[in-house]
């Protein structure tokens, strides 16, 4: 018997032994595909029905981070249309919304990020905006590290840790970035007729970018300090009534449109327009972006989106 119930005893500790095998195996892949792979966590369907409630059909509710995995934003980056629109809703997330991310949504989360540094470094267009993406992540990054233990942050803070260094790591890759001059000799900016240079400047909805277009040359200098190009930008921006109240005179005795729009940026918030956006159908409260078909009854689904901008997207997962 004793014999008996020593072999027994090993032939469980073989099994035992076996199992944590298997699990350590499982957990190693699992770790490969989620840290190495850099894959997003795709689903078939590219929207969601977004619901705040319990019904007798359908049980929970919606989340941020749940529609975050679903709508594909891996590949909207990727289009020119959508790509400041998911900028600036990586951004609303990383203002207010990152202790809301699941630990699947923060993965996703930093995976989309990571892609979207690689595009800018890739195309060298789009540089400021993701400096300033990045800074305004890692300062609430910050903030909430330093409470650790009173915030609700999800997830390890070692990795929150690690996370934070990757950002240090895109930072200075962003700093370094060298601008590569196109080797075509054709026709440039300042090659064009004088009316049509302004007419493309009064295209700039960002009055930064009007003032780093004049660096380029003294000829340009010239044609950013143009009172007429900053007067539309701010009316453009801003309402008549906001205007009246940041007047600014210059030396002259006229109105300085440039020191009012950088005067008026500081206090309101400027006009966002996106070339693509999603929308949410008012008939069956599906979220997608636009052109995504999506199992609607109504007759004509086309009239029953209403398009969101990011700070909209936000709000529907407020409760």
């Amino acid at each position: 018997i004793h014999s008996f119930c020593k072999k027994d005893d090993h032939n469980k500790e073989n099994l035992f032994n076996s199992l944590n095998y298997d699990v350590a195996a499982k957990k190693r892949k699992k770790d490969l595909l989620n840290n190495k792979a850099k894959i997003q966590y795709f689903h078939q369907e590219k929207w969601i029905y977004v619901h705040k409630g319990s019904t007798k059909e359908r049980h929970g509710y919606c989340t941020l981070g749940e529609a975050f995995n679903r709508l594909d934003f891996s590949s909207a980056i990727l289009d020119s249309r959508r790509f400041n629109y998911v900028v600036r809703l990586l951004e609303l997330i990383a203002k207010s919304q990152l202790t809301s991310l699941s630990g699947i949504a923060q993965k996703n989360y930093m995976n989309i990020l990571e892609k979207v540094v690689q595009k800018v470094l890739e195309d060298q267009q789009n540089i400021r905006l993701i400096r300033e993406l990045l800074q305004t992540l890692y300062t609430s990054l910050c903030t909430l590290v330093q409470r650790v233990g009173k915030s609700v942050l999800v997830g390890n803070i070692n990795m929150w840790v690690h996370r934070m260094e990757s950002i240090l790591h895109w930072q200075q890759q962003l700093n370094n970035i060298q601008i590569t001059r196109p080797a075509f000799k054709g026709t440039t900016f300042t090659d064009l007729p004088l009316c049509l240079q302004l007419n493309i400047m009064q295209r700039l909805s960002d009055g930064r970018d009007l003032v780093s277009l004049g660096q380029v040359a003294p000829d340009l200098q010239v044609l950013s300090e143009d009172r007429l190009l900053w007067k539309k930008l701010c009316q453009y921006h801003f309402t008549d009534r906001q205007i009246r109240k940041r007047l600014i005179l210059s030396d002259k005795g006229q109105l300085d449109w440039k020191k009012m729009y950088f005067k008026l940026i500081r206090c309101y918030p400027r006009k966002e327009q996106y070339g693509d956006t999603l929308q949410l159908c008012r008939h069956c409260h599906i979220l997608s972006w636009k052109g995504t078909d999506h199992p609607c009854t109504a007759n004509n689904p086309e009239t029953c989106s209403t398009s969101l901008s990011p700070q909209d997207f936000i709000n529907l997962f407020r409760f």
